[in-house]
């Protein structure tokens, strides 16, 4: 999502702009996610500072975080920074950065989606928290009034309220939060896709080959080979490669102190003549994400602290799946394997958007955590105005990536 907004938005400046992937886009980490445009998302998530979440959690009792021991030692620096950030003095200054590009994100996704025709492909629904306890519900509201001072939409739900709003779900409840503005993407990946045809359509070149390969060409230039053996070469690059990234910019003396919380999903098919969800639904106490999208129902899961590729350990599907069954009509599964991918974190909470420091030529757009899939568009537009001397619509300097040249 993130490459092939930079992308058109560079175009759009008049740019031109060869898009390298060593697949097709939208099959990576832009494919795998609740499927949300997340207007609400003002306020990144947060290292717990509870105890009664902290020692659950360090004991990997919890649902929604677990962790994997053997990569504690490359974690350990990272998720500390992650912690001080949290502190409420740093957390409110960086909620507040966070909130302004996240605000800009479906203006500038309904202007890609108009000029797509991908309109058929989004549902301007919101979704739901849903409450299970008076405890969690509480806990819940005492949060809102944080969202509300960063002019986020909701309705707070009663039982009877979120049984009418969805009716799939089984038994009686707290209550919710109906977050109203977001939208759902009904096949994340097929929106990519969309927006990489109006990419093509307005002269940009999509290439397939591996992008961390890249390399300079000589003191001004830079070069890549497709999978074919064509050479490319260009002035400037932008490496917008998620998880990836690194790889690079390691290579040029730049290692952000990025750590990855994998997750996983799975889809399901919807029983016949059951009621169906008609949004996506968080179920906060146990921590997962059900989102209803056209190849079924999907479970998303919470966040697995581990190394980026070491093997698949879905422990989390698996509860959720059975967690789940018990609170909506759910179907036999449709995927042979959980799919998993891995959200490219800053300890900051904030995506790193600029210039390579040192590097000329050389530009940043990674490290979007949960919001890759929703900060796209966004990414793309602020970024292009940067790279061609523009005034961008917020302050950039929070989000540069010179804020980690001495870690």
């Amino acid at each position: 999502m993130v490459g092939v907004c930079v992308g058109i938005h560079l175009l759009q400046q008049g740019r031109s702009v060869v898009l390298m992937d060593r697949n097709e886009a939208g099959e990576e980490t832009s494919y795998g996610n609740a499927g949300l445009l997340q207007q609400e998302a003002v306020r990144p998530y947060e290292f717990p500072r509870d105890l009664s979440v902290i020692l659950p959690a360090a004991l990997n009792l919890r649902l929604d975080v677990r962790y994997h021991l053997t990569a504690l030692p490359k974690l350990m620096l990272p998720l500390w920074s992650y912690f001080r950030n949290c502190s409420p003095r740093r957390y409110e200054s960086i909620a507040q950065e966070y909130g302004h590009i996240i605000n800009m994100t479906l203006a500038c996704h309904q202007e890609l989606i108009s000029a797509a025709g991908a309109e058929q492909l989004i549902r301007k629904v919101g979704w739901i928290t849903l409450y299970r306890t008076a405890k969690g519900r509480n806990k819940g509201h005492r949060e809102l009034d944080a969202y509300a001072r960063q002019g986020v939409n909701f309705k707070v739900l009663n039982g009877d309220e979120l049984a009418d709003m969805e009716p799939a779900i089984k038994g009686h409840h707290a209550g919710g939060v109906h977050w109203q503005d977001p939208w759902i993407a009904g096949h994340p990946g097929k929106l990519v896709k969309a927006y990489t045809r109006l990419f093509k359509q307005l002269g940009g070149e999509f290439v397939q080959g591996d992008a961390t390969s890249l390399e300079r060409s000589n003191r001004q230039s830079w070069q890549l080979r497709d999978h074919q053996g064509n050479t490319f070469e260009a002035n400037e690059t932008v490496i917008a490669l998620g998880p990836w990234s690194a790889e690079i910019t390691n290579r040029f003396g730049y290692r952000p102190p990025m750590f990855f919380k994998r997750g996983y999903h799975m889809h399901y098919q919807y029983p016949a003549g059951q009621p169906r969800l008609t949004r996506a639904v968080q179920d906060s106490e146990k921590g997962y994400m059900m989102t209803p999208m056209d190849a079924g129902l999907r479970i998303c899961t919470g966040a697995e602290l581990g190394l980026r590729d070491t093997p698949s350990t879905p422990v989390q599907i698996n509860r959720a799946e059975a967690i789940a069954r018990a609170l909506i009509p759910l179907g036999d599964r449709l995927d042979a394997e959980p799919w998993r991918g891995a959200r490219p974190c800053i300890p900051d909470m904030k995506p790193i958007i600029g210039p390579l420091p040192g590097v000329p030529g050389l530009w940043c757009a990674f490290g979007h955590g949960h919001q890759g899939f929703t900060m796209g568009p966004a990414t793309g537009k602020l970024l292009a105005a940067m790279m061609t001397g523009q005034a961008t619509e917020i302050e950039m300097s929070g989000f540069q990536a010179n804020r980690f040249v001495h870690t």
